[in-house]
């Protein structure tokens, strides 16, 4: 990508949107410095859980994009809520972005490809998003499986609604100090933790499956992102809900999906076939095929 085409794509109006908003979000967690208390940090980091691990980490990403695991409707809408509250996007939308990037990972056509530099992996593609979008393919098509739902078409058109009733209720709970530490500390925690994955995760930790991406295993995302920095294992088995392969590779939002299964709230959970604690059955690339091809028919190519 040239310097051109990127200021080209920068002066569209709704990067710029994007810009501020990230920015406000920034100045508004040094607030943080003078607003500090225990309780204000307990609230952070539970909401940090709530809204990154549960709502982006088990919602946008395992449930929603690749569909690994099975539960109720009301369980459903409760995810998105919860990843509305995250800022990142609505669900069709975030879910649209990341199934375009396994599709196309690493190659020109990724929206945040390291190939284009550490940064844009890390978060300036999101200045250029829905362009990249909409000049390759529309939402739609990429959630076909969720554009047919009035509820999920309803919230990503207003998926700041949940948020700004969270900074009301944030408010009257605790005022000022809950507000900073648990929507702009809170969000910029968030913001940097799943950005991690797009960026770190492709370029430092190690391989344990020879994948046609760059995609890596870096303990550290792993530990911010609930699980989700065991990238190189999801590239290779994209809808196994389980990330961590090994004993010592945590994985929190597995351990949630596990909860949900004993409380009878999600089913047919899918994960690789193993015959022992760190032996595959299946061949990389023969599992690789079929992954593409449950990714193709999620958003309608076959």
């Amino acid at each position: 990508m040239t310097d051109s085409s990127r200021r080209s794509r920068f002066s569209m109006p709704q990067d710029w949107i994007v810009l501020a908003w990230i920015v406000f979000m920034h100045v508004g967690a040094l607030a943080g410095i003078f607003t500090f208390s225990w309780k204000a940090l307990g609230v952070c980091v539970f909401l940090w859980w709530l809204t990154g691990g549960i709502g982006i980490c088990l919602g946008f990403h395992r449930y929603f994009t690749h569909r690994s695991f099975t539960t109720s409707r009301p369980v459903e809408y409760f995810l998105a809520v919860m990843g509305c509250l995250a800022g990142e996007a609505g669900p069709i939308s975030w879910v649209a972005a990341h199934r375009y990037h396994h599709t196309y990972s690493d190659t020109d056509k990724d929206p945040h490809s390291p190939l284009k530099g550490f940064l844009w992996a890390h978060f300036t593609w999101l200045f250029g998003r829905e362009d990249v979008l909409a000049k390759s393919d529309s939402c739609k098509r990429f959630t076909p499986d969720m554009a047919k739902d009035p509820f999920l078409v309803w919230l990503d058109k207003f998926h700041m609604l949940p948020a700004a009733v969270l900074a009301g209720v944030l408010v009257v709970l605790g005022g000022w100090p809950f507000l900073v530490w648990g929507m702009f500390v809170r969000s910029v925690l968030v913001y940097h933790s799943t950005w991690f994955v797009n960026s770190a995760s492709h370029i430092w930790g190690y391989r344990s499956f020879q994948t046609q991406e760059m995609s890596r295993n870096n303990w550290w995302v792993a530990l911010l992102s609930f699980g989700e920095g065991w990238h190189n294992n999801h590239h290779a088995f994209q809808r196994s809900a389980r990330h961590g392969m090994r004993w010592w590779e945590v994985d929190l939002t597995y351990r949630t999906i596990q909860l949900l299964w004993a409380l009878g709230l999600a089913s047919d959970i899918h994960l690789p076939i193993r015959t022992s604690a760190n032996r595959v059955t299946v061949p990389v690339a023969d599992f690789d095929v079929r992954s593409r091809l449950l990714l193709k028919k999620a958003v309608g190519e076959v």
